[in-house]
């Protein structure tokens, strides 16, 4: 039985270039990995590749094909030549289903590295990265952890420099938000603006320069002042209430704040441990949010717990 941890992600800066001739986006995609995870636990099975879940969300969670974590031990299985793999895999959930912090993505990493271990492959690091990237955009970043910049579509990941702890809180919303739809009201908006929402529109996204020092110095409120997320008007869009919940975040003391991906879950940066704590408390207090969690990063990639 092996059991691998792994983190959640929020975008400190995530810039939608375009929509491609494929269907996806550019994107300039500045991860943060951060201490709340799910754990993927692998053990033995004569009865192909089966799955089961606990946790506040456990009863969305798909336990059939269509979950990443089943999905990534039939990929490493099919590298290796195993015909008919074998494992049960239990997750034990605790990041937001469809929240915009990839969890379904950081089940998919943390079952390949589960497997992995599980079945003696050794399986070069480089080489999990290319299946992660088979996988979706940002599998690959549950691997790495720390943080990242990813390019393409988010898969292709150059580490970043980052000082010190930073202390976060999400705000997890009821119900989630479907990522593709999200994309579709953000091209939607950008021709209703008048813009275009085509890659020839668009430019294409680059890493702020002031978000990437602001990470490199440690320092909080540099980086408070540079989040961005070009999908929160979107997100907005398709669930006017989350206005209210980062006002209630910003009004608790929260130096900074910004939907989390494709939302819903919002996210909040805080001074310290202790200012997270207070934003978190006020935030399960507001009646804005199903509930908050403070924590911190980054923090590393999925690993043997």
């Amino acid at each position: 039985m092996i059991t691998v941890r792994v983190p959640a992600k929020v975008n400190v800066q995530l810039g939608v270039g375009g929509l491609r001739a494929d269907g996806f986006h550019d994107l300039a995609n500045v991860f943060f990995a951060v201490a709340l995870g799910d754990e993927v636990t692998a053990s033995d099975s004569s009865e192909g590749i089966t799955l089961s879940c606990s946790g506040p969300d456990a009863g969305v969670v798909p336990l059939d094909d269509s979950n990443l974590a089943a999905r990534a031990a039939r990929l490493l299985a099919a590298h290796h030549g195993i015909a008919d793999p074998g494992v049960h895999l239990h997750i034990a959930k605790a990041i937001p289903v469809a929240g915009g912090m990839a969890g379904g993505s950081a089940d998919g990493a943390a079952a390949l590295v589960a497997c992995d271990a599980l079945w003696k492959l050794d399986t070069p690091f480089e080489t999990l990265l290319e299946l992660a990237a088979e996988l979706g955009s940002d599998v690959p970043f549950a691997l790495l952890g720390g943080v990242a910049l990813g390019r393409g579509r988010g898969e292709i990941l150059e580490p970043l420099a980052a000082e010190g702890t930073f202390h976060w809180v999400f705000a997890v919303a009821d119900g989630g938000l479907s990522t593709p739809a999200v994309f579709r009201e953000c091209d939607r908006l950008r021709d209703e603006a008048g813009t275009g929402s085509a890659d020839s529109d668009v430019p294409t996204p680059d890493a702020d320069p002031a978000l990437l020092a602001a990470l490199a110095d440690g320092d909080a409120v540099a980086l408070a002042a540079a989040l961005t997320n070009d999908l929160q008007t979107a997100a907005l869009s398709l669930r006017p209430a989350l206005a209210a919940t980062l006002r209630a975040g910003t009004e608790a003391g929260a130096l900074g704040a910004l939907v989390s991906g494709s939302g819903p879950t919002c996210a909040f940066l805080a001074k310290d441990a202790d200012g997270a704590a207070a934003v978190a408390a006020a935030l399960r207090a507001s009646g804005t949010c199903r509930t908050a969690h403070a924590t911190y990063g980054p923090v590393p990639g999925a690993a043997v717990a």
